[in-house]
C-alpha cells in the first residue's frame, strides 16, 4: 500500500479497509485480519493498526468481540455509502464543479469523455 503524506496514514488503512468491505473482499459480520496480521501485511506499527480499528469501531463499521477480535458490522456497508456520500457532495462536487467553471467545460466536452471511456470499457 503506497500511503500519501497528505492523509494519516491510519485513515488510510481506514479507507482501504472499507473499501474491501464495499468490494465484498470484507463480509459483513465476518472477522478482520488481527491488528498484529495487517501491521506485517502493510509494514507499519502495530499502534497505528489499532488506531484504525478503534476509528472503525467509533464508525461502527467494526465490532470488537473480546477476546475474540474485530468483525465488521452487519450494517457496515450502508454506514459507508452513507458517509461516502456525504463526503462525496460535501467534498468532491463542490471541487469538480470549480474546475469545469475553470475549464470552461460545456456538454460537448463530457459527452466526448463519456464516449472515450465506453470504448475503454
Amino acid at each position: 500500500m503506497d500511503f500519501k503524506a497528505t492523509k494519516g496514514i491510519y485513515l488510510q488503512i481506514a479507507e482501504s479497509i472499507c473499501n474491501q468491505i464495499l468490494e465484498g473482499k470484507l463480509k459483513p459480520e465476518g472477522r478482520v485480519p488481527s491488528v498484529r496480521d495487517l501491521a506485517s501485511e502493510l509494514e507499519v506499527n502495530r499502534n497505528t493498526v489499532m488506531r484504525t480499528y478503534s476509528y472503525l469501531q467509533t464508525e461502527n463499521i467494526f465490532e470488537n468481540k473480546r477476546g475474540v477480535g474485530f468483525f465488521v458490522a452487519s450494517d457496515a456497508i450502508q454506514r459507508i455509502k452513507n458517509k461516502e456520500k456525504q463526503t462525496f457532495f460535501k467534498d468532491d462536487i463542490p471541487q469538480l464543479l470549480e474546475k469545469i467553471k475553470l475549464l470552461k467545460l460545456n456538454t460537448k466536452d463530457f459527452k466526448e469523455i463519456i464516449e472515450s471511456l465506453k470504448k475503454n470499457d
